[in-house]
């Protein structure tokens, strides 16, 4: 024989108990008792005791017990029932009202036989709290030990406090089969998955301007996500366009994106952009992302040209940008800031958003090394980007195979590239939208 449990425990609202699914925060009184005789250990829901006492506040004797075979049974306990028990888990333990503090029990996974025995419960009840420096006035001891299950017994009643618990149990209708129990939870199930489903549905489409992407958008990865910050309406229409407009609004983006940076001028960019208006594969140094960076910082003809950050419109009041489950914890400000030119200044005012910055793998080429930028939370307008790096982006984008990722990138760049001046470039790019929706309010166009 051990035992686990000795000497005082407290109880609230005249309750102890025993628990052994640690996914189960327990039945309630009903359940714990439906269809039973005996009204002071409630084992009606398997893996779990509801234990009743007669003091409803205060420390209580405890004695548990775990044996090899049944007892006898002392005479000197006034109340005895007996309950079948089976631990739904290694983890046993006998825990306090809302787990103020718990006892490990370290029951075997096996049928038990548990007796409980009360003494003192009337005067307790009728006492009904205890402080600390009352002697004691019920006592309790729970023994299990191994056996097959079978009814629950009353084995003794003597005090009006168990008779009232024993009278309470006999109303009670009996407890769901475990047929009934695993249709109940598999229905629970399904609800909850199904609500879940609704949620993020619900989540998507606000994501989305209020309509569900199709499964090209879902897909094509990308800055498809920073992009849907500035006009979710826009990727719908792009989405929508077909691939013939999308590699037009990939070719008009990359040449905006150059004009505001002033590299049209650029014999090696202007290239580019005639190579993207013939369907041409991309020349030298574009068709390597290296010797394209290293072209850019060497040229002493790039322009030294900075502009605001873009930033997304606000959201509607009910859906507010900064919120993680709206707008997500990250967004990317300019993707490469290599070369000569100021590409960022320092913040006048760094509290709207911390920046990380963080040096990628060293190349072989002859390229300075790259820096890339990570915005936590909504960008600092006051912050300068470089054009001329946000720009060459746009150009590399449009060449992409796939149409509408081409067009998606690359006016994302765009977009990046013209930073305060974005909204122009929106509008130019809705315009070969062949079925612009009318938006909720007014369209910016500055």
């Amino acid at each position: 024989m051990r035992r686990p449990v000795e000497g005082e425990v407290h109880v609230h609202y005249g309750q102890i108990y025993v628990e052994s699914d640690p996914d189960d925060h327990g039945p309630g009184l009903a359940e714990a008792f439906a269809g039973q005789r005996a009204g002071l250990c409630g084992a009606a829901t398997p893996g779990f005791l509801w234990l009743n006492t007669g003091l409803h506040t205060g420390d209580v004797g405890f004695t548990v017990e775990v044996l090899d075979q049944a007892p006898p049974l002392d005479p000197a306990w006034e109340d005895v029932v007996e309950v079948s028990f089976r631990p739904a888990s290694a983890q046993s333990a006998l825990v306090q009202w809302a787990g103020e503090d718990s006892w490990d029990l370290d029951l075997e996974e096996t049928d038990h036989r548990v007796r409980y025995c009360a003494r003192g419960m009337d005067r307790a009840s009728e006492t009904d709290t205890r402080s600390a420096d009352e002697p004691q006035l019920d006592r309790y001891l729970m023994q299990f030990w191994p056996a097959p299950p079978e009814p629950d017994r009353v084995l003794k009643e003597t005090s009006r406090t168990a008779a009232y618990w024993h009278r309470y149990a006999r109303t009670l209708p009996p407890p769901p089969t475990p047929a009934e129990r695993a249709e109940a939870a598999r229905r629970e199930r399904l609800a909850r998955e199904t609500e879940e489903r609704e949620q993020q549905l619900a989540h998507e489409r606000r994501q989305w301007g209020g309509r569900l992407p199709s499964d090209a958008l879902r897909t094509v990865g990308g800055n498809v996500s920073g992009l849907r910050d500035f006009d979710p309406a826009l990727l719908h229409a792009i989405d929508a366009a077909g691939p013939a407009i999308q590699r037009a609004v990939a070719r008009f983006a990359a040449r905006r994106a150059c004009e505001a940076a002033g590299l049209t001028a650029l014999d090696w960019v202007a290239h580019a952009l005639t190579a993207l208006a013939e369907d041409h594969p991309l020349p030298p140094p574009f068709d390597d992302d290296a010797r394209m960076w290293h072209a850019l910082a060497s040229d002493p003809d790039v322009p030294d040209r900075t502009v605001g950050r873009a930033v997304p419109p606000e959201r509607p009041p009910h859906e507010p940008a900064d919120s993680p489950l709206t707008s997500g914890l990250f967004q990317r400000a300019a993707p490469f800031v290599v070369g000569p030119a100021a590409a960022f200044e320092e913040p006048h005012d760094p509290s709207p958003s911390r920046e990380e910055w963080q040096d990628p793998p060293p190349s072989d080429s002859a390229s300075s090394p790259l820096v890339a930028m990570l915005t936590i939370g909504r960008p600092d307008p006051s912050l300068r980007i470089s054009q001329p790096h946000t720009a060459l982006p746009a150009v590399t984008a449009a060449a992409d195979p796939d149409p509408l990722r081409a067009a998606l990138d690359a006016v994302y760049a765009a977009v990046v590239t013209h930073g305060e001046d974005h909204p122009a470039l929106v509008a130019e790019v809705w315009s070969f939208c062949e079925e612009r929706p009318e938006p909720p309010g007014p369209r910016i166009t500055h």
